[in-house]
């Protein structure tokens, strides 16, 4: 190393020497700043854990530990209060006609025969089922589906602890597809939870409990999917909790639990192409299934909801294009039923925006909030009615009446007849490629021959379904009444208002159609294209 000779030093030297002392005094800051730094950097990491901040890589390793504990400590709570449900529904006697029939085949006339006739009454195996269910009172009550019991003779009820016992049926809802039943054990028994479902957040862990293929006590576990799920089989009261916690045949009725424990749904259904489990489960609320239960056991054993009487559509963005509406909210009254609507004088094409002061944000909104409505209670709707082309407001008092029971024509939707393949129509007809609609006069022979006597429109005679149409819901053999708030009087009326659209335009058509024997208003609404 090259060192200056001591005492030899002129003036110059002396400078560089104090520069370079500067240098390496600067150099030895920066070093040691640095160390620092990096010293506290990779020792910060345990520090700051242990002070609640950033997790270490040990504490991360240990995260599935911790949320295996949880499942585990979970389905300890749970299970205990997790019943399966075996059922047996009533024999029912073979086909007579059926039996003759094999019968003769096999030796001729033997009507006199009384060995085939003891045969010809013979009973069928009695029907069995499994399902599951979950007790919600000490005292014996069971929540599961209604579908698990419906039309079951007997009702054997399994317990963790191994006792069987027989259950009854308390009441149940059709609507919602829940059930009560009852056992009796002469002691307490473990119960579950009802939590709030509201509180769910789609991306939260869930457990599905119950028995799937008669399997006891199967827990299964994954994640909220979505909320609010509607599927092909919903009723207006069914809007399921979606996950893809594993759900099969037999966890009917057992419950989806929350990470502390609480039921937050029944499940209900599953979506699948082979009948099992296809990563696709829904289950039915808490809330909802926690309504149905205090209604079930209460002294009417029923649950009793409002009704108004009439058919609903949601008011969407083309509706409210069309008639001036500020936003696309609202419910618009299609069909008019005999009930406590038609007295207060409420028409179809009338749009519900407010039930006692509340806004209506939906149809469903609408139905929500007239089901939770005590029956009898008069309660105030404000309605836009179309009086010349213009919307009035107005205030119609209505007295609740009591929602009926589900019958097999509102079970489902109006099926339009089947359509015509290779037939000929030798009527007047209009054809849009882009709507995708044939259309015929309805002159008074054909609708007698439709039994749409006294409909005025033209009729829809043919849907493409590759058009715009056919998405938007429209049926052959349908009849339009007006298009964008003008009447249709022959065929030349919806050629006019049709051609004068541009893409993007919003159309809305009043229809009627056959259902159940009467004549029922609709709605259409699409943006055309």
């Amino acid at each position: 190393m090259y060192q200056f000779p001591k005492g030899e030093t002129n003036e110059a030297e002396r400078a560089l020497l104090s520069r370079l002392r500067v240098w390496i005094a600067a150099l030895a800051v920066t070093c040691l700043v640095v160390g620092v730094g990096v010293g506290a950097l990779l020792a910060g990491r345990a520090v700051v854990a242990q002070n609640g901040g950033t997790r270490t890589e040990a504490q991360i390793a240990r995260a599935p530990e911790a949320l295996s504990a949880s499942f585990a400590e979970i389905a300890k709570h749970v299970e205990p209060a997790v019943v399966n449900i075996d059922t047996i529904s009533a024999p029912q006697a073979a086909d007579k006609d059926n039996a003759d029939n094999e019968d003769e085949k096999d030796s001729g006339n033997s009507n006199d025969n009384p060995l085939m006739e003891m045969f010809r009454k013979r009973m069928r195996q009695p029907s069995r089922g499994v399902g599951s269910g979950f007790i919600v009172d000490a005292k014996g009550y069971i929540l599961t589906n209604q579908h698990v019991i419906e039309d079951a003779t007997r009702i054997k009820v399994r317990l963790q602890s191994g006792e069987e016992l027989i259950g009854t049926v308390v009441g149940q809802d059709e609507e919602t597809d829940v059930a009560v039943v009852k056992v009796d054990a002469h002691h307490d028994l473990p119960t579950v939870k009802l939590g709030d479902s509201d509180d769910a957040q789609v991306g939260d862990w869930v457990l599905a409990v119950g028995s799937p293929f008669g399997l006891d006590q199967t827990v299964t576990a994954g994640i909220i999917s979505t909320r609010e799920r509607r599927t092909p089989l919903s009723g207006n009261f069914q809007h399921f909790i979606q996950t893809d916690a594993a759900i099969n045949r037999g966890n009917s009725g057992g419950p989806l639990v929350n990470m502390r424990g609480e039921v937050i749904g029944i499940n209900s259904q599953i979506a699948t192409s082979t009948g099992d489990y296809n990563g696709i489960g829904f289950a039915l609320p808490s809330k909802e299934a926690g309504f149905v239960y205090s209604q079930l056991t209460g002294a009417s054993h029923k649950v009793q909801r409002g009704y108004l009487g009439v058919l609903l559509e949601s008011v969407k963005s083309e509706f409210a294009r069309v008639y001036g509406l500020p936003e696309a909210k609202g419910a618009i009254i299609t069909d008019v039923r005999e009930g406590p609507a038609a007295k207060a004088g409420v028409q179809a094409g009338d749009v519900v925006v407010e039930f006692n002061g509340q806004p209506v944000q939906s149809s469903q909104d609408l139905i929500n909030k007239v089901a939770s409505t005590p029956v009898n209670q008069s309660v105030q709707l404000t309605i836009l009615r179309d009086v010349n082309n213009k919307l009035e407001r107005r205030t119609v008092n209505v007295a609740v009446g009591e929602r009926p029971a589900l019958t097999d024509s509102n079970k489902t939707l109006p099926t339009p007849a089947a359509q015509p393949k290779d037939k000929p129509n030798n009527a007047p007809a209009f054809l849009r490629p882009t709507l995708g609609v044939k259309l015929s006069e309805l002159t008074n022979v054909l609708a007698n021959e439709k039994n749409l006597r006294g409909v005025r429109g033209v009729l829809v005679t043919e849907v493409d379904p590759g058009g715009i149409a056919f998405d938007a819901g429209l049926k052959e053999g349908w009849v339009i009444q007006r298009v964008n708030r003008v009447p249709m009087a022959a065929l030349v009326d919806f050629e006019r208002v049709m051609n004068d659209l541009k893409p993007g335009d919003a159309v809305v058509m009043q229809v009627a159609y056959l259902n159940g024997g009467r004549i029922q208003q609709g709605i259409v609404q699409f943006t055309y294209q």
